[in-house]
């Protein structure tokens, strides 16, 4: 199919997506794939474990950032 016959509809999916593909492609997480250390696995999981949380209002309390 050539792009003078897609719809605006679908012209506009096309662009969409094409730009989302960029933006991961330039914003992606560097370390996607790589496995991860022993010791930050470990760390993981005894987070994930707790049930000890803290929300991003107290994070952003402790920065001292404001949203």
């Amino acid at each position: 199919m050539k792009l003078s016959e897609l719809s605006q509809q679908k012209f506009k999916e096309l662009v969409n997506g094409l730009v989302d593909d960029r933006l991961c492609d330039l914003l992606g997480d560097p370390d996607l794939g790589l496995p991860l250390d022993e010791t930050v696995r470990a760390r993981l999981k005894e987070s994930l474990a707790s049930s000890e949380r803290t929300t991003g209002d107290e994070i952003a309390e402790k920065l001292g950032l404001r949203w």
